[in-house]
């Protein structure tokens, strides 16, 4: 067992790195802090060796780093693996219940976009895809974790990202300007501010939504602005758990506590705003929705994460 101090520092100096992945994995900071520490576990069973300068080290372990990074990935492996052979009404929901301000701190750690995303995914395909387009971990390193040759585990991961990228309904300048559409109308549901719905949405717009995502007795349908305006307004308090996504190939947003996807706003924008938007939250009608993040932000949010992690 390496009951050595150095030992000890060098995991808890990996920790932060390891559990950074293992929510990328995962989707859930309890999970998370499960597999690391199943990790640390595994590397106290270890014995203890010397190293080449005489510093204690783990037998039989050449690179720290990378064998708890190959620990913690089999480790959420298996708890992917396990959650595809659970009922979704058994899968345990890490922190549905945390309040508003706890998701929005979430969201700035891993987006809930993402967290929907990936959980499209195969395991494999998630394990690969996190493991080298989020934290640069080259392909020869993943094919023994995912039990496929290099080669196939790069298709996983190119697979995985033509997932997560989607394939855009408009061209790119359209999709800018559609998205920054729905980004004001988020913003204005967030404050609950009528003025500024009044004035990004058009005078003839129509709200549809499911019965499941509104208050008892609420029409499933509104039409013109004021009306889907102030019908609006009642959605402030969960727009701060909203976050922009390519809903269907164009811009939308999403509702998903803890990466689980439990709402999704499908916007038409015309003329710079909003025409009709369609509040889903029927499982089934959800179960057709294909979500991916967006475009524009894509580069960014792969370089964020490469920053928090340097």
């Amino acid at each position: 067992m390496p009951e050595d101090n150095t030992v000890a520092l060098r995991f808890e100096a990996e920790r932060p790195r390891l559990r950074a992945l293992a929510q990328r994995l995962l989707g859930s900071a309890a999970e998370a802090e499960d597999a690391v520490q199943e990790a640390w576990l595994r590397l106290a069973r270890q014995p203890l060796g010397v190293g080449a300068a005489d510093v204690p080290e783990t037998a039989g372990i050449a690179n720290l780093a990378a064998w708890l990074t190959t620990v913690v990935s089999r480790v959420c492996l298996d708890v992917l693996r396990a959650r595809r052979e659970t009922p979704v009404e058994q899968v345990p929901e890490h922190g549905v219940q945390a309040g508003p301000e706890d998701e929005v701190v979430r969201a700035g750690e891993v987006g809930r976009a993402l967290l929907v995303v990936l959980a499209t995914l195969s395991p494999a395909e998630r394990v690969a895809f996190v493991l080298h387009d989020l934290f640069a971990v080259p392909f020869d390193v993943i094919a023994p974790i995912v039990d496929r040759t290099p080669v196939a585990a790069k298709k996983l991961a190119s697979r995985a990202r033509l997932r997560v990228r989607g394939t855009p309904a408009l061209p790119e300048a359209e999709l800018t300007r559609h998205a920054q559409v729905v980004e004001a109308f988020l913003a204005a549901a967030r404050g609950g501010d009528l003025a500024e719905l009044l004035r990004v949405l058009a005078p003839d717009v129509v709200r549809h939504a499911d019965p499941a995502a509104l208050p008892t007795g609420a029409p499933p349908v509104l039409r013109g602005a004021d009306a889907v305006a102030r019908g609006t307004q009642f959605f402030s308090a969960r727009a701060a758990l909203a976050e922009l996504a390519l809903i269907d190939g164009r811009p939308g947003l999403i509702l998903a506590p803890a990466g689980h996807l439990t709402a999704v706003l499908r916007i038409t924008v015309t003329d710079g705003r909003v025409t009709a938007y369609d509040v889903i939250a029927d499982p089934a009608r959800l179960a057709e929705v294909t979500v991916a993040m967006p475009q524009r932000t894509d580069e960014w949010l792969y370089m964020s994460l490469y920053i928090q992690l340097a």
